[in-house]
């Protein structure tokens, strides 16, 4: 039986291999992180958190001329969560991450369908919020053009509430999650064109909110995402900037009036071992009237990436606050095989707060990364030196808060390669 098993597995692997490419491969990322002042300021007296994370996927790939399918299953775990012996897992963290088809349709167009990842540019916008160890996924469909250096996509999603293997309700439409901005419908726009040394895109994104879902009300509030993101680089030399308003209107009826995200980045490859860095963020911040916001939030990106590792700012929370000006610098430093990368960030309001007062604070990150066979190791360790503006903000005083405020992290990856039968 068990060579019958490995003729007809050697069988299906041959033909597999005569007409098509097929993949599968893994990643095994457990992070063990010392919260003290992570996200939010941390009590005097209080017990930092401690702990261990783990993400694990299994991914397959199969491509034809035809077509591309993806499959990725993902399980993300916190060491000790399950009870010794539990038949089940505890939390059902078990989920399909990404199943996708990508089907060519000639003359440069394909369409992709399923659950996703969508990533463009600087992940400003749109992220697939690598660092969380769930990161993020949508269920979309989306219409590609694709020729020499200019492409174009028109992304289009409908969200339902399901009901078990029974599928949808036959009755309505009504859409009961809600929360980070999840969308009943999004619709966008996406083009982006390169020359030799300089690429520009433009994006348009609407997103509908289903409103006030306790009282059955099917309202949709629509919010408008408007914008472009610049890359220049020549040489040792790059800048680049993001520029995107919003307008309409959040969940909740909440009218959006002139939000905008402006920022620019300057870096320059001093030498083969050095890279610098330098640039300053603005986000707009609430300073309508009642029943309004002034404030944006930059809804499906890679949050992470941007104003600080400690999350302080636009990663679950600071949604229509007092806005953001960040202004930063970095040096990216090759030790050998490893990098170390040196950043320092400085927080203000773009509005004040109640006090007055704008100044929140500087923060000052670092990050060890050593590549190792299939994967790399990473250490991290940033430090939060608040300003007075950022305990009020954060709903405390510089009395009541702990002296220190940081954040330590210790990070393996690794990304097998079980089989690839690319030609």
């Amino acid at each position: 039986m068990k060579i019958k098993f490995t003729l007809l597995a050697l069988t299906l692997l041959i033909s597999i291999n005569s007409m098509a490419q097929f993949s599968i491969d893994g990643e095994f990322r457990p992070r063990t992180e010392f919260r003290n002042g992570y996200g939010n300021i941390i009590a005097d007296g209080a017990e930092p958190g401690f702990g261990v994370s783990t993400r694990t996927r299994l991914n397959f790939g199969y491509k034809t001329d035809a077509y591309k399918f993806y499959l990725s299953f993902q399980d993300v775990l916190t060491w000790g969560e399950n009870r010794q012996l539990l038949p089940q897992d505890a939390n059902d963290s078990f989920s399909i991450f990404q199943a996708w088809a990508d089907i060519a349709l000639g003359s440069g167009w394909s369409t992709k369908l399923g659950r996703q990842t969508i990533i463009y540019d600087d992940q400003r916008i749109f992220g697939a919020v690598g660092w969380a160890q769930q990161a993020r996924n949508h269920d979309a469909a989306i219409i590609k053009y694709k020729k020499d250096k200019f492409m174009f996509d028109i992304g289009l999603a409908f969200s339902q509430d399901g009901s078990g293997l029974a599928g949808f309700s036959s009755v309505g439409s009504t859409y009961n999650t809600s929360g980070f901005f999840t969308y009943k419908t999004m619709f966008y726009g996406y083009a982006k064109k390169k020359w030799s040394n300089f690429s520009g895109s433009l994006l348009f994104l609407a997103n509908g909110f289903q409103n006030e879902l306790a009282t059955g009300n099917t309202e949709v509030s629509y919010l408008t995402t408007v914008g472009s993101h610049l890359n220049f680089k020549k040489g040792r030399f790059g800048v680049a900037s993001n520029i995107y308003i919003q307008g309409g209107q959040r969940l909740g009826k909440v009218d959006v009036k002139g939000a905008y995200l402006i920022s620019l980045d300057v870096s320059v490859k001093a030498s083969d071992k050095v890279e610098l860095g330098i640039g300053a963020e603005v986000i707009s911040g609430n300073d309508a009237e009642a029943g309004s916001t002034g404030a944006f939030f930059p809804l499906y990106g890679t949050n992470h990436k941007f104003n600080g590792f400690m999350d302080y700012f636009y990663v679950g929370n600071h949604a229509n606050s007092i806005g953001l000006f960040d202004v930063h610098a970095s040096a990216k430093l090759k030790l050998g095989k490893s990098t170390l990368l040196v950043k320092v960030l400085n927080f203000s309001g773009e509005q004040e707060l109640a006090s007055g007062e704008k100044s929140l604070g500087t923060e000052l990150d670092l990050v060890l990364t050593k590549p190792i066979k299939s994967g790399k190791l990473q250490i991290g360790y940033s430090q939060m030196f608040a300003s007075d503006g950022l305990y009020e903000l954060k709903g405390t005083t510089k009395e009541l808060a702990a002296s220190g405020q940081n954040w330590a992290w210790v990070q393996l990856t690794l990304t097998p390669k079980f089989l690839n039968t690319t030609k």
